[in-house]
């Protein structure tokens, strides 16, 4: 659902207050109201939270409600699952006053999207060339409906992808010992 009548910049949308406490994305300009989260794609989200913490990521890297400001037509800010920060990135956002990456900085290293029911086609097609764009190492979609994971990992530009189902183990390349399998994941 649209909400503005007109097309917003990137600054008209970091001073829009919500009058609501409902989800927002700008895409082209536009901002468009997020469906209230399943439940299943909020344990999918937190189980990878916990999985990586676990696994020696530094909480300071690990985000959830992060916004990612992306390339587009006009102004795209993304709402990723669960996103993984480098140092840099992390670094970058030490005393914002909100959870967000702007063109100016680094762009996560791992951006992690649950597919939601009738969202595929913005998972699978918009954000893909939108994180590609921004130089996002490695994407993966997480689709409860299709019972695989995709991992895309960008190499000169583009994302390769690898597809993973049932007890398939998980190939990452930012996490190469990684010790998950696609089943692990959907089942969250």
């Amino acid at each position: 659902m649209t909400v503005a009548q007109q097309r917003l910049t990137l600054t008209d949308y970091l001073a829009y207050e919500a009058p609501t406490e409902k989800r927002y994305e700008l895409v082209n300009g536009e901002l468009i109201e997020m469906p209230a989260e399943s439940d299943i794609n909020q344990r999918i989200a937190m189980f990878l939270l916990i999985y990586f913490s676990q696994h020696g990521i530094p909480h300071y890297c690990l985000r959830i409600g992060l916004e990612i400001a992306v390339s587009g037509t006009l102004a795209t800010v993304r709402l990723p699952d669960l996103a993984i920060l480098s140092e840099e990135a992390a670094l970058a956002l030490e005393g914002a006053s909100r959870s967000i990456i702007t063109y100016d900085m680094p762009p996560p290293q791992l951006v992690v999207e649950v597919v939601s029911p009738g969202q595929a086609n913005r998972d699978y097609r918009h954000k893909r060339s939108e994180y590609a764009a921004r130089g996002i190492q490695e994407y993966w979609i997480v689709d409860p409906s299709e019972q695989q994971v995709l991992i895309l990992v960008w190499t000169d530009g583009l994302y390769e992808e690898g597809t993973f189902r049932q007890d398939q183990r998980l190939q990452s390349s930012l996490f190469p010992k990684l010790e998950l399998t696609a089943k692990q994941v959907l089942a969250g």
